[in-house]
């Protein structure tokens, strides 16, 4: 299983409910939508899949790992196997696109010849092998969120978590990162998109779970 949630509730203050009662299971490989409407709660719930959070109550299961019971130290070999784009970006801005998109394989140590083959390889895939050398303030908002999309995977997550990631882009954009999206989940990385953008969900038609008011409000299957 890639993700499963039991009984999970969160809450910011004693009177701030954010989730509530949170049940479901996602198996591996596949490519989820997360919707509702702002204030729903899906970015709390990505916070909640990626170890940012521990839930108040119930149990978040990740890759067949009870999280609430994983030892500290073991957290970042399950934190290494997901990938995921804020929907700020968080590119740093005195970094190229080049190292921005390299720095998870240098964080953890990887060989130079492999960050540079690799991360040059991804970003001509995503559009960007003209603009290895920009910087952030360089770049348009569809190309800083293809460098974030491209950090996100460059150490071949089993999962990609994506906050609102077309938010910021126009809908021709937005269309063509959907598209990229598809491509990384036929490659292999299992994705879960958040979007309140309800015609996009319909036109890509995918499983997608569905949260209003903190609450999971179904879960519901693409159709045949």
């Amino acid at each position: 299983m890639l993700v499963q949630f039991e009984k999970v509730s969160l809450n910011y203050g004693e009177n701030h409910p954010v989730l509530t009662d949170i049940n479901f299971a996602l198996p591996k490989g596949g490519f989820y939508f997360l919707t509702g409407p702002s204030g729903a709660g899906k970015s709390s719930l990505l916070r909640l899949m990626c170890c940012a959070e521990k839930p108040n109550t119930g149990r978040v299961f990740l890759f067949g790992h009870d999280t609430s019971h994983v030892a500290r130290k073991d957290l970042p070999d399950i934190r290494r196997q997901i990938g995921v784009v804020f929907q700020d970006f968080r590119l740093i801005p005195h970094l190229t696109a080049m190292e921005n998109a390299a720095l998870p394989l240098r964080l953890v140590g990887t060989d130079e010849d492999y960050i540079t083959r690799h991360t040059r390889e991804l970003l001509e895939w995503v559009g960007l092998g003209k603009r290895l050398d920009a910087l952030p303030a360089e770049l348009s908002g569809g190309e800083q969120q293809r460098v974030a999309i491209a950090r996100a995977v460059v150490n071949k997550p089993k999962m990609l978590l994506a906050d609102e990631p077309t938010g910021n882009v126009d809908d021709e954009t937005a269309i063509k990162l959907f598209h990229l999206f598809d491509e990384l989940h036929k490659m292999g990385t299992a994705v879960i998109l958040a979007t309140h953008q309800q015609n996009l969900v319909e036109r890509f038609n995918k499983p997608a779970l569905r949260l209003k008011n903190g609450h999971l409000t179904s879960l519901a299957a693409k159709a045949a």
